[in-house]
């Protein structure tokens, strides 16, 4: 019985070690962050993407713009809308086209990192990653949002993460 017990207790310890170094190891996050600290964190994948998509104030029309993590960076690398406005370009990136009613410009390749965003809750942004999509927005106060790359251990990303795992999944954009 004692031979289990202490094979039972190394069995533990390796376990809680093994998690202490995992928590400890650092990684590449995707973090959001507004006025309160961390809001959300994602751990960054392989060529990483992420949209932001808000109805625009006058046009009442959604914006998607989809961004890319590069090499500890933010790029804007698309967007796309339904209509021009005032200080929207007629071109931007490589290629502008018209695709089911929406003009779409890729190829932008332009660093936005960090990137800042004032997320009013009468725009209802939103914020897609891993296929899932984020609210942003909330009643009230259009808080400002700073997206940033970051590399950092577990264990100082664990409020964004549990951020993310419970805030709901607002459908399409």
């Amino acid at each position: 019985m004692t031979h289990f017990r202490a094979g039972a207790f190394g069995v533990c310890a390796a376990f809680l070690l093994a998690l202490a170094g995992l928590a400890g190891w650092p990684r590449t996050w995707l973090v959001v962050r507004d006025a309160q600290g961390l809001r959300y964190a994602f751990v960054v994948q392989q060529q990483p993407r992420f949209s932001l998509a808000w109805t625009h104030s006058v046009e009442k029309e959604n914006w998607v713009e989809t961004f890319r993590i590069d090499h500890g960076s933010i790029a804007l690398v698309s967007t796309r809308f339904k209509t021009f406005g005032a200080g929207v370009p007629d071109h931007a990136g490589h290629e502008t086209r018209l695709e089911n009613g929406w003009v779409v410009m890729d190829g932008i390749d332009r660093i936005v990192d960090p990137l800042a965003v004032q997320a009013a809750a009468a725009e209802r942004y939103r914020m897609r990653y891993g296929g899932r999509w984020f609210a942003l927005s909330r009643p009230g106060e259009a808080p400002i949002l700073t997206f940033a790359v970051r590399r950092a251990p577990v264990i100082a990303m664990w409020r964004g993460m549990v951020g993310a795992w419970r805030a709901p999944d607002t459908g399409k954009p």
